[in-house]
């Protein structure tokens, strides 16, 4: 018999997942600070999406400058995410949210020049690295790795209520705030989530001695060949990253709405189609019926799911259709919790920032790589509609052979790293 994760109990009558992690101060916390700045974050990628599309007039420029808000975690997942593993993380998550503060908060001054805005933006990215891989490893210390699971569908269903939020009234706010106005907003939030962790979260030291010892090449290199080593943990990461195909439609909205004949509004609505389809995807997922086991096995067909609506973009949806399109693919995308989550709990503790860092490196350049490829192909093809339903098919050719090596992966237990209680 093939070693497996065991499967967690499911909540008892009135004792929903939600219910207890909320009773947990430092979770709460945790909750709050994220809540919030995803708000702002949201608001500020429709603010520079619709502020360079409306001084350049070109998708490419668009895509561009959406590309440059995942682009440089491929540098600082690698060389900056083990900091959350050699200082204590509450250190970290605070030290990246006062230096995000200073540079978004540059970036709204009126007048500022694109290449500047860039700049100040790939800076302000290269620190979102080491806060997501402080955060990701210290949850399961704050909610053990029983409630750990259920913690991580519940910050996913945070962040996409945000985008949803964010998304389905930023291009009204940008519209009535200016784009100047939306960014200094979300340098706010960054201030609030530093004093909301610094005051909310235990003093805790660096994770792992050892680590903190490890030369920075050393420590990459380690965490790299763990994940190559554990087939499961390969195939859980390539999971992961064809989330590449499946955020074309992101960076081509403002392109892809003045095309189908859309306003600024829509822009926004057609950001939040896809977060509304992954809240309804993790509430369904999360269900007690569905089991851990379950979760797992359903990772490929969903993988799958989320690029096989976007062909459909090669018929010309308009913007109704399109933001339908977009629904279904987030229900299916909610198999990224399993994923991420499993990621985590098959990591050593004392590893796991690093780790994570380089699987959410990967993941999020793989993002901005869709991004950029997906905008050069719309300004020479003349049509962002056929560049994303190319980017699906491509998406799901890619999708099914990861999902015949998660199977495989997955049935054999091959470098299976034992679960810790």
């Amino acid at each position: 018999m093939t070693e497996r994760i065991r499967d967690e109990k499911a909540p008892g009558p009135g004792k929903s997942g939600r219910d207890n992690l909320m009773r947990l101060s430092e979770f709460r916390t945790l909750w709050a600070a994220y809540a919030q700045s995803i708000l702002g974050d949201q608001l500020a990628r429709v603010a520079l999406s619709l502020l360079v599309f409306e001084r350049t007039d070109s998708p490419g420029w668009t895509a561009g400058t959406y590309a440059l808000t995942t682009l440089p975690a491929l540098l600082s997942g690698v060389l900056l995410s083990g900091l959350a593993d050699r200082f204590p993380r509450r250190t970290v998550m605070i030290g990246c949210d006062l230096v995000r503060a200073v540079l978004v908060g540059l970036m709204a001054l009126p007048g500022t020049p694109l290449p500047l805005l860039a700049g100040l933006l790939v800076l302000a990215q290269l620190a979102e690295a080491p806060f997501g891989a402080a955060q990701g490893a210290l949850l399961p210390t704050v909610l053990g790795e029983q409630r750990y699971e259920r913690g991580q569908r519940v910050m996913l269903i945070t962040h996409q209520a945000g985008q949803l939020a964010g998304f389905a009234g930023g291009g009204l706010l940008v519209v009535w705030l200016g784009s100047h106005v939306s960014l200094a907003a979300n340098a706010v939030t960054f201030l609030l989530s530093a004093a909301l962790v610094g005051f909310g979260v235990k003093a805790r030291p660096a994770a792992s001695a050892e680590e903190g010892r490890t030369r920075l090449g050393a420590q990459v290199g380690k965490a790299a060949a763990l994940i190559w080593s554990d087939s499961r943990l390969r195939s859980l990461v390539a999971l992961g990253w064809l989330a590449g195909f499946v955020v074309l439609p992101e960076g081509l909205a403002a392109p892809f709405a003045d095309e189908a004949g859309g306003g600024s509004a829509s822009v926004g609505l057609l950001l939040a189609a896809h977060p509304a389809g992954m809240v309804v995807g993790a509430a369904l997922l999360g269900r007690a019926q569905v089991g851990d086991e379950w979760r797992r096995r359903l990772l490929g067909p969903l993988a799958i799911g989320a690029n096989l609506p976007l062909i459909v973009y090669w018929f010309g949806p308009g913007v109704s259709a399109a933001m339908l399109l977009l629904m279904v693919s987030g229900v299916c995308s909610a198999y990224q919790i399993t994923a991420g989550a499993t990621f985590v709990l098959l990591t050593p503790a004392g590893q796991r920032g690093q780790a994570l860092g380089l699987a959410r490196s990967g993941l999020i350049a793989m993002q901005g790589i869709g991004v950029a490829a997906g905008g050069l192909a719309a300004e020479l093809s003349g049509s962002s509609a056929n560049t994303i339903g190319a980017s699906g098919l491509l998406g799901v050719l890619c999708a099914i052979l990861v999902a015949v090596a998660w199977s495989r992966a997955r049935e054999s237990g091959a470098g299976m790293i034992p679960r810790r209680a």
